[in-house]
């Protein structure tokens, strides 16, 4: 029987088993970005905006330690999927398994070890607090270790999950602990100890559990081998050249959407980087539209490689492209026009959302524009091409890099977003075409068109409709939240009727539903 078999994956359709996913994804990051965005308010009450500027630092520390990771999630997500259309026994997906647990241990520990001695360096010399003593900076670093080294092994479970595609029941338990992250953050804030310190032990507790439970649903998804798992050097040579150009490309990656964070947090005080690290991490909640695709697509697109069915991959590539956009560009188109109205809405912090709001308009143009390259860059990944991405994104960090450094001293935080926003033009102008050169030579057309251009119409026209209805002044958060409310859902329906994949499959699903 193939591993496909046993994991029950052959009773579904591809295209019901890829919408089931999605579906699931977006859902449990649904819930795990409004756990986050809903209490971010609530942090800053308690700890300070300094204080939640050390936040923002976690989360660039956690996302620069993915480079250790040299490639190990995704090849171990690739491969899983692999699994599962048949090209690995039980024998050698579990050896490989054991064999990237064991090297993932191991750099978890050094990362801690190494956070833990940096700490009164980073604290003194690189950061630039006003108010928060030194030692209160430091012990919060040194907790800090923790917290990201348990989550660089959770990533590696993660992976695992994700290629398995038991993406429902990942996106369950992960709502779950979401929700304990967050719900359990204010109250140790509210009961406990309104500290920095507080904030990263409990973070410490639920990421541990974290562990536990992802690597237990991974174990349980994997059938039984004929001999235990064991360290396998084999196993790492036979996928160490994939690995080696996801490690690359995760590197330019990193320095392409971090770069900036990394520059701020040096030249900006403490207080101006929170405000920077809040826009940041309000218009990254823009890629809670697009990973649940992406996410989905990726498993389903190697498949699909796998077993040579490039009109299965040509169909899933433009329903997933015109999925992102559907779903990415009205929110994104939103922000830009409204970014400071839909701070004060959330926050009801007039001053935090004048602060913000213009670098958060900024950011999320970016990152629309960064989103819509994802659903090619699986496509290019499903083939094993990993050359192309890390040629595009040297150029890019060629280019990024020095623009940071002239705009950022001139324009502030404002000038690495507009930085941001010309680069990921480029990358749509330059990158598409250069793509389809290989991959799908003749389906470039219909992606500028049929998946981006005409929904993109779409989103805008629809939110056109509502501008004369937008409240003058940031004094009213219901009037905000309402006509955000109608601006956005005008604009969700224009982008979904121009776009033509989706309307054809709704208009197909209402026949079958109203056939007699």
């Amino acid at each position: 029987m193939s591993a496909a078999h046993v994991l029950g994956l052959r009773s579904e359709t591809p295209f019901v088993s890829l919408r089931r996913n999605a579906l699931a994804n977006f859902l449990g990051q649904a819930w795990g970005a409004a756990m986050g965005l809903a209490f971010l308010p609530v942090y800053i009450h308690y700890l300070g905006i300094e204080s939640y500027g050390l936040v923002g630092v976690f989360a660039l520390l956690q996302t620069w330690l993915t480079l250790l990771d040299a490639g190990m999630s995704p090849t171990l997500g690739r491969e899983m999927a692999r699994f599962t259309a048949g090209a690995h026994s039980a024998q050698s997906i579990r050896n490989l398994l054991r064999s990237l647990e064991v090297v993932c241990l191991l750099i978890a520990i050094a990362i801690c070890a190494v956070l833990w001695a940096s700490a009164g360096w980073l604290a003194q010399d690189w950061l630039r607090a006003e108010r928060l003593p030194v030692d209160v900076v430091r012990d919060g670093i040194g907790l800090m270790a923790f917290v990201v080294a348990l989550r660089f092994v959770e990533g590696l479970y993660r992976s695992a999950v994700f290629g398995l595609q038991r993406q429902v029941w990942y996106n369950v338990v992960n709502a779950g602990l979401a929700t304990l992250r967050s719900v359990g953050a204010v109250l140790v804030l509210a009961f406990v100890s309104p500290t920095i310190g507080a904030f990263f032990v409990w973070q410490a507790l639920v990421s541990a559990l974290s562990v536990l439970v992802i690597a237990g649903g991974v174990y349980a998804a994997l059938p039984r081998a004929p001999n235990p798992a064991g360290f396998s050097r084999v196993a790492l040579y036979d996928v160490w050249r994939y690995a080696r150009g996801m490690a690359i490309i995760t590197l330019l990656s990193l320095l392409l959407t971090q770069v900036d964070k990394i520059l701020l947090s040096r030249l900006l005080t403490l207080e101006a980087f929170g405000y920077y690290a809040l826009a940041a991490t309000v218009a990254g909640a823009l890629y809670l539209f697009m990973a649940p695709i992406t996410t989905a697509l990726h498993p389903h697109l190697v498949s699909l490689v796998a077993r040579a069915d490039e009109a299965g991959a040509t169909a899933s590539y433009h329903h997933a492209a015109q999925a992102v956009t559907v779903f990415t560009l009205p929110v994104a188109l939103l922000i830009a026009f409204h970014g400071e109205g839909l701070l004060f809405a959330w926050s009801g912090d007039a001053k935090l959302a004048l602060s913000a709001g213009p670098i958060l308009a900024a950011l999320a143009l970016g990152n629309a524009l960064n989103g819509l390259m994802h659903v090619p860059y699986q496509l290019q990944l499903a083939h094993g091409w990993t050359s192309f991405a890390i040629k595009v994104n040297l150029v890019a960090v060629a280019l990024l890099v020095p623009a940071i450094l002239w705009l950022v001293p001139l324009y502030g935080a404002l000038g690495a977003a507009w930085a941001w926003i010309a680069l990921n033009a480029g990358y749509v102008v330059v990158g598409i075409p250069l793509m389809h050169r290989r991959l799908l030579p003749t389906e470039m057309r219909n992606w500028y068109v049929r998946d981006t251009g005409l929904p993109a119409l779409g989103a805008a026209a629809g939110l056109a409709l509502l501008s004369a209805f937008k409240p003058a002044e940031l004094t009213s958060r219901l009037g905000w939240l309402l006509f955000l409310t109608g601006a956005f859902l005008m604009a969700l329906l224009g982008a979904a009727s121009a776009a033509p994949g989706l309307r054809a499959r709704a208009m197909a699903s209402m026949r079958r539903v109203l056939a007699p």
